[in-house]
Protein backbone atom coordinates (compact mmCIF):
# COMPACT_ATOMS: atom_id res chain seq x y z
CA UNK A 1 0.00 0.00 0.00
CA UNK A 2 0.80 3.74 -1.19
CA UNK A 3 -1.49 6.00 0.49
CA UNK A 4 -4.28 5.37 2.96
CA UNK A 5 -7.31 7.91 3.73
CA UNK A 6 -9.79 7.27 6.29
CA UNK A 7 -13.02 8.51 7.58
CA UNK A 8 -16.50 7.94 8.85
CA UNK A 9 -19.75 7.98 6.05
CA UNK A 10 -22.67 9.10 8.28
CA UNK A 11 -25.52 7.65 6.02
CA UNK A 12 -26.92 5.90 2.97
CA UNK A 13 -26.74 9.29 1.22
CA UNK A 14 -22.80 9.94 2.09
CA UNK A 15 -21.96 6.52 0.62
CA UNK A 16 -23.52 7.71 -2.62
CA UNK A 17 -21.50 10.94 -2.35
CA UNK A 18 -18.54 9.28 -1.92
CA UNK A 19 -19.32 6.43 -5.23
CA UNK A 20 -19.87 10.10 -7.26
CA UNK A 21 -16.48 11.60 -6.14
CA UNK A 22 -14.48 8.67 -6.44
CA UNK A 23 -16.08 8.67 -9.80
CA UNK A 24 -14.94 12.14 -10.92
CA UNK A 25 -11.22 10.36 -9.40
CA UNK A 26 -11.95 7.13 -11.86
CA UNK A 27 -12.67 8.82 -15.47
CA UNK A 28 -9.22 7.48 -16.76
CA UNK A 29 -10.59 3.86 -15.78
CA UNK A 30 -9.28 1.71 -12.95
CA UNK A 31 -9.88 -1.50 -10.69
CA UNK A 32 -11.74 -0.87 -7.44
CA UNK A 33 -11.67 -3.81 -4.44
CA UNK A 34 -14.80 -3.25 -2.40
CA UNK A 35 -13.86 -5.18 0.93
CA UNK A 36 -16.72 -5.20 4.01
CA UNK A 37 -19.81 -7.46 5.40
CA UNK A 38 -22.99 -7.90 4.24
CA UNK A 39 -24.74 -4.51 4.10
CA UNK A 40 -21.56 -2.85 4.38
CA UNK A 41 -22.36 -0.53 1.57
CA UNK A 42 -20.27 -1.69 -0.97
CA UNK A 43 -23.25 -2.18 -3.61
CA UNK A 44 -24.69 1.34 -2.43
CA UNK A 45 -20.95 2.99 -3.18
CA UNK A 46 -21.07 1.56 -6.45
CA UNK A 47 -24.68 2.76 -7.19
CA UNK A 48 -23.60 6.74 -6.71
CA UNK A 49 -20.11 5.60 -8.93
CA UNK A 50 -22.28 4.31 -12.08
CA UNK A 51 -24.42 7.00 -11.71
CA UNK A 52 -22.89 9.92 -11.48
CA UNK A 53 -20.78 8.91 -15.01
CA UNK A 54 -24.48 8.52 -16.72
CA UNK A 55 -26.10 5.46 -16.11
CA UNK A 56 -30.00 6.32 -15.56
CA UNK A 57 -31.52 3.45 -14.88
CA UNK A 58 -31.26 0.75 -11.55
CA UNK A 59 -28.10 0.00 -9.72
CA UNK A 60 -28.40 -3.24 -8.19
CA UNK A 61 -26.25 -6.07 -6.74
CA UNK A 62 -24.87 -8.38 -8.93
CA UNK A 63 -24.69 -11.37 -6.11
CA UNK A 64 -26.77 -13.95 -8.16
CA UNK A 65 -25.34 -12.90 -11.81
CA UNK A 66 -21.39 -12.30 -10.55
CA UNK A 67 -21.57 -9.52 -12.79
CA UNK A 68 -23.31 -6.23 -14.17
CA UNK A 69 -21.69 -4.46 -17.26
CA UNK A 70 -22.67 -0.54 -18.01
CA UNK A 71 -21.58 0.34 -20.94
CA UNK A 72 -21.86 4.45 -20.51
CA UNK A 73 -21.24 7.17 -23.49
CA UNK A 74 -17.79 7.12 -22.62
CA UNK A 75 -16.70 4.44 -20.19
CA UNK A 76 -17.71 1.07 -18.87
CA UNK A 77 -18.07 -0.32 -15.90
CA UNK A 78 -17.77 -3.93 -14.15
CA UNK A 79 -19.63 -4.39 -11.57
CA UNK A 80 -18.63 -7.60 -9.91
CA UNK A 81 -19.87 -9.51 -6.58
CA UNK A 82 -17.64 -12.59 -6.36
CA UNK A 83 -19.58 -13.22 -2.69
CA UNK A 84 -20.93 -16.51 -4.46
CA UNK A 85 -17.68 -17.78 -5.87
CA UNK A 86 -16.35 -21.27 -4.88
CA UNK A 87 -13.70 -20.87 -7.06
CA UNK A 88 -12.01 -18.41 -8.72
CA UNK A 89 -11.42 -20.74 -12.12
CA UNK A 90 -15.28 -20.44 -12.44
CA UNK A 91 -14.79 -16.81 -13.35
CA UNK A 92 -13.11 -18.15 -16.46
CA UNK A 93 -16.71 -19.80 -16.94
CA UNK A 94 -18.21 -16.48 -17.41
CA UNK A 95 -16.07 -15.39 -19.90
CA UNK A 96 -14.22 -12.92 -17.49
CA UNK A 97 -11.06 -12.65 -19.25
CA UNK A 98 -12.95 -11.74 -22.28
CA UNK A 99 -13.92 -8.89 -20.52
CA UNK A 100 -10.55 -7.75 -19.85
CA UNK A 101 -9.97 -7.72 -23.50
CA UNK A 102 -12.44 -6.16 -24.57
CA UNK A 103 -12.23 -2.62 -26.45
CA UNK A 104 -9.74 -1.33 -24.48
CA UNK A 105 -9.42 2.00 -26.02
CA UNK A 106 -12.38 3.14 -23.48
CA UNK A 107 -11.71 4.13 -20.43
CA UNK A 108 -12.77 0.75 -17.95
CA UNK A 109 -14.02 0.60 -14.49
CA UNK A 110 -14.16 -2.06 -13.04
CA UNK A 111 -15.52 -2.22 -8.84
CA UNK A 112 -14.80 -5.75 -7.63
CA UNK A 113 -17.01 -6.82 -4.51
CA UNK A 114 -15.69 -9.83 -2.03
CA UNK A 115 -12.34 -9.52 -4.14
CA UNK A 116 -10.40 -11.90 -2.32
CA UNK A 117 -12.56 -14.97 -4.08
CA UNK A 118 -11.40 -14.45 -7.15
CA UNK A 119 -7.54 -13.58 -6.24
CA UNK A 120 -5.25 -15.09 -8.86
CA UNK A 121 -7.77 -14.61 -11.32
CA UNK A 122 -8.92 -10.77 -11.22
CA UNK A 123 -6.30 -7.99 -11.56
CA UNK A 124 -4.66 -6.39 -8.95
CA UNK A 125 -6.40 -3.27 -7.66
CA UNK A 126 -5.68 0.45 -8.02
CA UNK A 127 -7.75 1.48 -4.58
CA UNK A 128 -9.09 -0.97 -2.02
CA UNK A 129 -12.46 0.70 -0.13
CA UNK A 130 -12.43 -0.89 2.83
CA UNK A 131 -16.21 -0.35 4.44
CA UNK A 132 -17.47 -1.44 8.13
CA UNK A 133 -20.00 -0.88 10.69
CA UNK A 134 -19.49 1.85 13.13
CA UNK A 135 -20.98 0.72 16.04
CA UNK A 136 -24.67 3.02 17.25
CA UNK A 137 -22.88 3.78 20.48
CA UNK A 138 -20.22 5.44 18.20
CA UNK A 139 -22.72 7.31 16.47
CA UNK A 140 -23.46 4.58 13.69
CA UNK A 141 -22.88 5.27 10.01
CA UNK A 142 -20.22 3.28 8.10
CA UNK A 143 -16.13 3.37 8.99
CA UNK A 144 -14.44 4.04 5.34
CA UNK A 145 -10.95 3.22 4.63
CA UNK A 146 -9.39 4.35 1.22
CA UNK A 147 -6.03 2.39 0.45
CA UNK A 148 -3.77 3.07 -2.74
CA UNK A 149 -1.71 0.59 -4.27
CA UNK A 150 -0.74 2.87 -7.25
CA UNK A 151 0.20 6.09 -8.54
CA UNK A 152 -3.17 7.07 -9.98
CA UNK A 153 -4.73 6.11 -7.03
CA UNK A 154 -2.62 8.06 -4.96
CA UNK A 155 -3.40 11.15 -7.38
CA UNK A 156 -6.75 9.97 -6.72
CA UNK A 157 -7.13 10.20 -2.68
CA UNK A 158 -5.06 13.42 -3.22
CA UNK A 159 -8.45 14.60 -5.11
CA UNK A 160 -10.76 13.09 -3.55
CA UNK A 161 -13.21 14.81 -1.31
CA UNK A 162 -14.88 12.08 0.92
CA UNK A 163 -18.55 13.56 2.41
Amino acid sequence: MLDQRQSTLVDEGATLALGQALAQQLKGGGIVYLEGDLGAGKTTLSRGLVQALGHQGAVKSPTYTLFEPYELASYRVFHLDLYRLADPEELEFIGFRDLLEQDRLTPTIMLIEWPERGLGAIPEPDLVVELGHRPVNEGGGRRIRLNAFTERAIYWLGNLTIP
